[in-house]
């Protein structure tokens, strides 16, 4: 799957497991490692275990298998690992204290989540 389309896949999924805040962060050019990096909150602990969860399930059942998830025992900061796109999902206060956005560059590119 390009990385457009597995950008997309992992944006309506985040949007339909009500993820909060949705950012899209392109790091082509800044990371070897992913071209893209999404970063969306959730509304407690709980949820930013389903979504993370509801997100590898979906990836999977489309074929891509991810290369790693850490994060979810406590969830806290779930970090999934799928190559050209790699998602944070984050309690607000979590993402507030990392600031990752501002961390890869400070006029960082936002790339619309809607597509």
């Amino acid at each position: 799957m390009e990385a457009e389309q597995l950008k997309d896949l992992v944006i309506d999924q985040l949007e339909g497991s009500k993820a909060k805040d949705i950012k899209v962060l392109n790091v082509k050019g800044l990371s070897s490692v992913t071209d893209y990096m999404i970063i969306a909150s959730g509304t407690s602990s709980r949820h930013v275990k389903s979504v993370a969860h509801n997100l590898v399930s979906s990836v999977k059942d489309e074929g891509v298998q991810p290369l790693g998830v850490e994060g979810d025992d406590v969830a806290e900061w779930v970090l999934v690992d799928l190559g050209d796109v790699v998602a944070h999902i984050m309690m607000p206060q979590t993402r507030d204290f990392y600031q990752l956005e501002k961390l890869w560059d400070p006029n960082w590119k936002e790339v619309s989540a809607q597509h």
